[in-house]
């Protein structure tokens, strides 16, 4: 059921930016959350996420680091995405998703644990009509056929995306910041054909490489859905997550990474999973998520001439 908070009815959530008298499909970026968590394998605590992102906007500015500014931009609140049926709620995330798609809305979710993704990514096939691409940006790649028996785990996310129509094969994922891999993921990995670029590569090849052959790699794609999970991240700097993993990206490396991705291939939505609020008094994940966010509406809103500069 999708149901929509007093912070997703203010106006003041979101930067400011909230505009909840708006139709979804005349905003500039429509955001929303899945607060489910039940897909994990480890520890729980993302269901949180999307109620205390919303209420840690109510005071923030729509500025990116480089102090543009993008108060112009139009963000409609959809709420959030709940029950006890995860199957209902997934399928009813799906149709949404396509309905955006097939308006040319413009979209971030928020999660949730890494499983929500799949939704998302069903939506998108079902919308459009050619291939898409997707990066990952993770610890951990998400290409095992299930965890403990659960097709649908958040380690299963980029499995699933593998048997949609407009996923042809693995030349349609690329992965970044990855240190960490199961079995039935190595055997994949084996074979040589999945385009990743592990944390220690981002380290020793430089961010902005990285950056430049995944735009290489992903650019014949018209669409691409971006998946940010908060544990590629170094602990050191998102420590509020289900499944860190030590030696990962570094804030800077990540907002890099976010400006090249953004200005060099059409990012036609992205979300940002796995923020687990309770694991972290300092909230330090979330308020990486948020900066996250903020600065892909703040390419959007460049894209789109609404962005304000000195």
């Amino acid at each position: 059921m999708q149901v929509k908070n007093e912070f997703a009815k203010n106006k003041s959530s979101w930067c400011g930016l909230n505009r909840p008298e708006m139709k979804e499909e005349n905003a500039d970026v429509v955001i929303f959350g899945i607060p489910y968590d039940g897909g994990v394998s480890y520890r729980g605590g993302a269901a949180e996420a999307p109620q205390m992102l919303r209420a840690n906007t109510l005071h923030s500015t729509p500025c990116t680091e480089r102090l543009a500014w993008f108060d112009t931009l139009n963000v409609v609140d959809g709420g959030d995405f709940e029950g006890s049926d995860r199957e209902e709620v997934f399928a009813e995330v799906q149709k949404y998703v396509a309905d955006l798609v097939r308006k040319g809305v413009r979209f971030t979710m928020v999660g949730g644990d890494h499983s929500v993704t799949i939704p998302v990514e069903r939506g998108i096939n079902d919308a459009v009509d050619e291939e898409f691409g997707i990066i990952h940006i993770d610890a951990h790649m998400d290409l095992c056929e299930a965890l403990e028996g659960d097709l649908l785990s958040h380690g299963s996310t980029e499995r699933r995306a593998l048997e949609l129509s407009h996923v042809k094969s693995l030349e349609n994922l690329y992965f970044i910041g990855i240190r960490s891999i199961e079995p039935d993921e190595f055997e994949l990995y084996k074979e040589g054909n999945i385009q990743v670029k592990t944390a220690y590569d981002c380290y020793h090849e430089g961010i902005e490489a990285v950056a430049a052959d995944c735009i290489e790699k992903m650019k014949k794609f018209n669409q691409v859905y971006l998946t940010f999970d908060i544990d590629a991240l170094d602990p050191a700097y998102a420590a509020g997550t289900g499944t860190p993993q030590f030696g990962g990206l570094t804030s800077r490396m990540a907002l890099t990474l976010l400006e090249k991705l953004f200005r060099g291939l059409n990012i036609m939505a992205f979300d940002v999973v796995e923020i687990a609020p309770a694991l972290d008094p300092s909230l330090a994940a979330m308020f990486a998520g948020r900066k996250l966010i903020t600065e892909g509406w703040g390419y959007w809103a460049e894209g789109l001439g609404k962005l304000e500069r000195k």
